[in-house]
């Protein structure tokens, strides 16, 4: 069985954002866009523990909110434009910020997983003192 160092914390967070597998660093994680492989061709890793559920799309949504809503009040207070000119400025601003990143998130979320060894939450038997 092969043994495979420790990785740091700056190692993991470099191998999420370049979408790779969150143990070796070689193998790709993705199939698609964001479907994910069945386990790495590189360290033979099962993909299975992955879990990232509506993470990264609730991190890329607050983001993208927070600079396109910013940049329209900005827009609206200092042009006063017509309708129009919102909707082709924030239009194409919201699907730049929102699908591009959403990979990376994913990925980056999925690398942090893995180094911290996140598992499901279990509720603990505590006996009364």
């Amino acid at each position: 069985m092969i043994t495979h160092p420790p990785v740091t914390l700056t190692q993991t967070i470099l191998r999420g954002l370049a979408c790779r597998c969150p143990r070796c660093g070689q193998g790709k994680l993705f199939d698609g866009f964001l479907t994910l492989r069945k386990r790495c061709e590189a360290c033979d890793l099962d993909y299975a523990f992955i879990d990232t559920g509506d993470g990264p799309a609730i991190f890329i949504m607050m983001l993208a909110g927070a600079i396109v809503v910013g940049a329209a009040l900005i827009v609206e207070v200092k042009y006063q434009p017509p309708f129009w000119v919102h909707a082709a400025l924030w239009g194409p601003l919201i699907l730049i910020t929102t699908l591009l990143p959403l990979r990376a998130m994913k990925s980056l979320l999925i690398a942090l997983q893995f180094h911290h060894k996140a598992a499901p939450g279990r509720l603990v038997d505590k006996t009364p003192r």
